[in-house]
């Protein structure tokens, strides 16, 4: 696929690093010429240094044969001209838009190829980090919580903790110790002498350990008692502080407002003065400095049930989770745009590390994906995904219709971990064994623990040309 990429920041980068991976031709436009050729010496991919709204550069980066545009300009106006000009000047099948201002949705008549700006998608950082972290604050035991087939599924990954029901059990033992709890566990990841993380084979012999990181796929109802089979239930999430007033940091504490006790610390005088006047007066907003101890021991960080480091600055992020976790915070978050950094971090003294751009890589490798593929999940900083598959067709058109589990031709240690059948409000979440038959319109949560095993996983759910 021809996919050209307008912005050469910190998600158009991730963007292009994860799309030049699966062999796509990929050409970014930034007016930057230096940090072009600092991405091209990384990644396989074409730089063209302009103005990404002017149709002459537009036209030298190859949107005459373009089949996507991603506008990932640091300006929502810059996006928007640029989906509207390779739209009707270039004809380019489909455009997406990175925009931050939430005037603007997918459904708005301002963003229609008649009349409005032909956006076909939108994404948007800010709003998908604050989505991700709003589901770990309500599962605090998890490290991970995912949606499939509209919030009928979760996959969830959790720490495994000593004294969890299955803890030091195998996982042929499940439906012995929770019979009434229909799971699939999909991946175990577990450190070695070294420290270093590595995946180990899912059986029915394999034990869980403490300390290990697992990936538990389940109808949605059930990921509460999910979680407490894996550790005990985490403390509620009442007292909550936020690190850094930015556009992140707004956004989630109006979000948070009518449900939690919120601090909110801000380094900027000017921006302090801007953040109190934007949320009620129940969010306390504090001038200072997120690392200055004192600050933090006078705002009873112990008594604080999360943390969360969400300014622009990684280091400063890493050391603000750092020192709150050892002042006594329950539970601390640091948002790290450097993928090294976040495998660094990740399981020591910080809880969690989210990274701003795999939250939306996932949103745009579904529009990438080919065949019925819906959702597209990076998991392990992109080195394993999830992805929600719609069997169509039948059995003589697709390759997985009629057919069970076990005559499926799945790549080794992929898996199907929940099918979700039917429609309405008489949707059906099924955990299937090898001998399940798929059906049509069924939906799948497919696990991958490799990345290059995406190609194949699509082709299973392409229809064949004898289908209408």
């Amino acid at each position: 696929m021809n996919i050209l990429i307008i912005g050469a920041g910190r998600v158009g980068e991730s963007v292009a690093e994860s799309l030049a991976s699966e062999r796509n031709d990929i050409t970014v436009i930034d007016t930057d010429p230096q940090r072009l050729r600092a991405l091209q010496d990384r990644i396989d991919l074409r730089g063209v240094a302009g103005n990404g709204i002017q149709p002459s550069v537009l036209r030298e980066a190859g949107a005459e044969d373009c089949d996507m545009l991603i506008a990932c300009a640091p300006a929502d106006e810059t996006n928007l001209v640029a989906c509207k000009i390779a739209h009707d000047v270039f004809n380019v099948p489909t455009t997406i838009a990175r925009l931050r201002s939430p005037e603007f949705d997918t459904d708005s008549p301002l963003l229609s190829k008649t009349g409005g700006f032909a956006v076909d998608e939108v994404i948007c950082p800010e709003e998908s980090i604050t989505t991700y972290i709003r589901k770990l604050i309500e599962y605090p035991e998890a490290l991970q919580v995912l949606e499939f087939a509209r919030g009928r599924i979760s996959l969830i990954a959790v720490r495994a903790v000593g004294g969890g029901p299955l803890v030091r059990h195998t996982i042929a033992e499940l439906p012995r110790l929770v019979p009434d709890v229909p799971m699939r566990i999909v991946a175990i990841y577990r450190q070695d002498e070294l420290g270093n993380d590595r995946q180990i084979d899912c059986d029915g012999t394999t034990r869980i350990e403490p300390g290990d990181e697992v990936f538990v796929l389940a109808a949605t109802e059930h990921i509460r008692r999910v979680l407490s089979t894996l550790r005990r239930r985490d403390h509620p999430v009442r007292r909550i502080i936020v690190a850094g007033g930015g556009k992140v940091g707004l956004r989630l504490a109006r979000h948070l407002k009518d449900d939690y006790r919120i601090k909110l610390i801000e380094r900027d005088a000017t921006r302090c003065e801007y953040l109190a006047t934007q949320l009620p007066a129940n969010v306390l907003v504090l001038h200072g400095d997120s690392t200055d101890e004192e600050l933090l021991e006078s705002e009873y960080v112990r008594d604080t049930d999360l943390f969360l480091a969400l300014t622009d600055d990684d280091e400063d992020n890493i050391m603000a989770c750092l020192l709150a976790k050892r002042m006594g915070a329950r539970r601390v978050l640091a948002l790290i745009n450097r993928s090294a950094y976040a495998d660094l971090v990740q399981g020591t003294q910080i809880d969690i590390a989210v990274s701003p751009a795999q939250t939306v890589i996932g949103e745009l490798l579904a529009h990438v994906r080919r065949g019925d593929v819906e959702a597209v999940y990076s998991l392990r900083r992109g080195a394993a995904e999830a992805l929600e598959a719609v069997a169509r067709g039948d059995r003589k058109s697709s390759k997985v219709v009629g057919r069970r589990i076990d005559e499926i031709d799945l790549p080794t240690g992929a898996q199907i971990g929940a099918i979700a059948r039917g429609s309405g409000a008489d949707v059906k979440v099924i955990i299937p064994r090898h001998d399940t038959v798929i059906e049509a319109d069924d939906h799948l949560a497919v696990f991958l623990p490799r990345k290059r095993m995406v190609r194949e996983v699509e082709k299973l759910f392409q229809v064949s040309a004898t289908f209408f």
